[in-house]
């Protein structure tokens, strides 16, 4: 059998849990608990530890799909989740204050993760606040940091979950035919 793994990571709310609860073949295991701190603004509760879904790709491979509380309090679980990952999910909430400062934090935070095997973005929100757009993401990402696949995602929709670990896939391995 073979196993995979990929890492959801975000700030708060961006659509972590969801996302990851939309294309697992089994129910969701969640660490969640109820927010105390100003998470409580944009949620009730908050992932504390981790949340876990997989996914069966065929009768022999698999991928087991890990999110990460969005807190920077719980940043000792992102190394320990991103450990023997193949790649990293980055969900930003585009109807948070300042998109961008979230998607600098975070990519600098995964930053030595990212170098190691790749990433891909998706934009959650932009039915809440169509700005930034993902022609602005895109300038962004290329003036400041490097060209990443940026997609606009409904963590609700399966489809445009599976276009990003698709995209990731694809991303980390151009000759990857992904089913996901």
């Amino acid at each position: 059998m073979a196993n995979y793994k990929i890492v959801f990571t975000g700030p708060v709310g961006a659509g972590k849990t969801t996302a990851i609860e939309s294309l697992s073949d089994i129910p969701l295991v969640k660490t969640d608990e109820s927010a105390s701190d100003m998470t409580q603004n944009r949620k009730s509760s908050t992932t504390v530890a981790m949340d876990y879904g997989l996914l069966n790709l065929s009768k022999t491979e698999r991928v087991h799909l890990y999110g990460t509380p969005g807190q920077q309090r719980f940043d000792f679980m992102w190394e320990i989740l991103s450990e023997g990952g193949l790649g990293l999910v980055l969900l930003i909430d585009n109807s948070r204050d300042n998109p961008f400062a979230d998607l600098d934090f975070y990519l600098n935070a995964f930053r030595e993760f990212i170098d190691k095997t790749g990433v891909v973005i998706g934009v959650t929100q932009m039915d809440r606040k169509a700005t930034p757009t993902l022609g602005e993401y895109g300038t962004y990402l290329r003036e400041r940091i490097g060209n990443y696949p940026v997609f606009e995602a409904d963590a609700r929709k399966q489809r445009d979950v599976s276009i990003l670990v698709q995209a990731l896939l694809y991303n980390l391995d151009p000759r990857v035919h992904a089913n996901a």
